[in-house]
């Protein structure tokens, strides 16, 4: 079987978002062929994002916008990773948040307050609100005691006019000001990829993963025991592949090379 049969013939499908299906508000080249093929063969999917700025409803409605509908119950972000997380570590606690609505709203779900004083967590997820201010705030919480919990370690992320900050890099300045180390939540960690399986109910060898980062969506695949899919339309390139002392299963061009007949 050549890699697009091994690809089609598995029955559950994770999917990365960012550089995979879009970049920014620009559709990429396949996504809506593929995610109308994975409707088509009745595939168990989840569109499984490091993003923490919107909820499942609000990348739901992204997705519209582009012309793809799916439902909620099919995307999973760091956000809701991180607050599961933590409602499992400190039932009722709080936190002191650098991040946006996606992030705060899922902490509420999971019962955690806002603290600005005294918190339990210091949370890092991307945020256009990032600045000097929260980061020294951030800082001193950290010093007093709270504990540093990044949503995802990605350290950029592709956006239509090339890349933008993740969170990786808005947390550095904390763990390097503080020495303290912060805990990921998101992809690779095997927390979100245990969740992932969950959600889509299938094994890890009926799975494949679907990216385009090395250093999260590939790595995630291959410490789960998942086969791994990598597409070339987001931050990852053939030269830049070289630098992993581990390669993916697949390389594909872009994603709707798996609707291909």
């Amino acid at each position: 079987m050549d890699s697009i049969a091994i690809i089609q013939s598995k029955t559950g499908f994770i999917c990365d978002m960012d550089g995979v299906l879009y970049h920014g508000n620009r559709l990429l080249a396949g996504a809506k062929d593929f995610v109308e093929w994975l409707k088509a063969q009745k595939k168990n999917f989840l569109f499984l994002t490091n993003a923490s700025q919107r909820s499942p409803k609000e990348l739901k409605i992204k997705l519209d916008h582009l012309g793809i509908n799916v439902g909620e119950e099919h995307f999973y972000t760091s956000a809701q990773a991180t607050a599961g997380f933590l409602k499992s570590q400190q039932p009722g606690g709080s936190a002191y948040v650098i991040g946006e609505a996606g992030l705060i709203n899922a902490l509420y779900d999971a019962g955690f307050s806002m603290n600005d004083i005294n918190p339990d967590y210091v949370i890092v997820g991307e945020s256009r609100s990032y600045n000097f201010d929260t980061l020294e705030r951030a800082v001193n919480l950290v010093i007093g005691g709270a504990k540093l919990i990044g949503t995802n370690p990605d350290v950029t992320g592709p956006v239509e006019h090339g890349i933008s900050l993740g969170t990786g890099a808005l947390t550095a300045p904390i763990e390097l000001a503080t020495g303290s180390q912060a805990y990921f939540v998101g992809k690779p960690n095997p927390l979100m990829m245990r969740q992932a399986l969950k959600n889509i109910g299938c094994k890890p060898e009926d799975t494949v993963i679907i990216g385009d980062r090395m250093d999260t969506d590939i790595i995630a695949g291959i410490e789960s025991e998942i086969e791994t899919v990598l597409v070339l339309t987001g931050v990852t390139d053939r030269e830049n592949m070289k630098k992993f002392a581990y390669s993916p299963d697949h390389i594909l061009d872009h994603v709707g090379q798996i609707a291909r007949a």
